[in-house]
Parts: C-alpha cells; sequence; structure tokens
C-alpha cells in the first residue's frame, strides 16, 4: 500500500544510501576501536613480559588481561553485526544471533574482571539470570535458524 505513494521509491532510495553510509561510517569506527584496543593487549602485555609481572597463576593479572581480550572480542562481534548484508536470507536472526552474542560476551567480561574480594551476591545471581536468559534465547534463535535452512527429504 506504502509503495503506491508518488515518490516512495525515491525516499526508499534516499534511506538505503543512508543506512549503508551509516554502516560504513560505524564499521571505520568500530574497526579503529578495536585495532586500537589490540594495540592496548599487545602492549599491555609485552610491558607485563618486560617487566616480569606477567603471572600466570595471579587472578589480578589473568583478570585484567581476559577483561582486555574480551573487550577487544566484543568490539570485533560487534563489527560483523554491523556488516551482516540486508539482502542475505534470515538477515533478521543473523542480527538477533550477533547481539545476543554480543550480550553473553559482556556478561561473561563482567564476571571476569568481577572483583572477587567484594562480590555482591544480588549482582552475581543479575548476570547469572541474564546469561542464562541470553544463552536460551540464542539457542531458540539458532534451533529456529538451523531448523528453517535445512532441507527435509
Amino acid at each position: 500500500m506504502i509503495n503506491k505513494f508518488p515518490g516512495f521509491e525515491r525516499i526508499s532510495k534516499l534511506f538505503d544510501l543512508f543506512e549503508e553510509m551509516a554502516m560504513l561510517i560505524l564499521t571505520l569506527c568500530i574497526t579503529a576501536v578495536a585495532a586500537l584496543g589490540l594495540i592496548h593487549v599487545v602492549y599491555a602485555v609485552i610491558n607485563m613480559i618486560r617487566d616480569a609481572t606477567l603471572s600466570p597463576t595471579s587472578p589480578e593479572v589473568l583478570q585484567a588481561l581476559f577483561g582486555l581480550f574480551f573487550t577487544v572480542l566484543i568490539a570485533l562481534e560487534f563489527k560483523h553485526s554491523i556488516l551482516v548484508t540486508p539482502s542475505s536470507s534470515s538477515h533478521s536472526l543473523i542480527r538477533l544471533r550477533s547481539v545476543l552474542l554480543i550480550g553473553i560476551m559482556a556478561t561473561v567480561r563482567k564476571f571476569i574482571v568481577m572483583d572477587l574480594s567484594k562480590i555482591d551476591v544480588m549482582e552475581v545471581f543479575a548476570l547469572s539470570a541474564a546469561t542464562l536468559a541470553l544463552g536460551l534465547v540464542y539457542g531458540l534463535v539458532r534451533a529456529r535458524q538451523d531448523g528453517g535452512s535445512k532441507v527435509h527429504d
């Protein structure tokens, strides 16, 4: 019905162009953030090795390093979710899976960097519930996507 309005196709094409430009700009920004994060990780590891403070048995060191790793991974997954092409089949499911994965990684990162000496039980419970809910929804979305793409004989 809306396709019958005069000028709709032209406005639609302009919006598609705007969307592509916005995705390009966001991709460049996220790439810069991920690259700077990676440089920061490499710099931190080199400094720890140089200063002999890289102790694999120290929980504080591991928390700091894995927190940095997850920050870069989250940025890369975010960039991946932006690059999903709208013309692909099951486009919305792929984007939804990416957003759910980002949420899961962010909550796992929170668990990793959590200060064990100042644990709040309700915060741990809330993060656990969020992780469980995200995991369940991710499983349902993946089952739907996998089920929809299989050819039954």
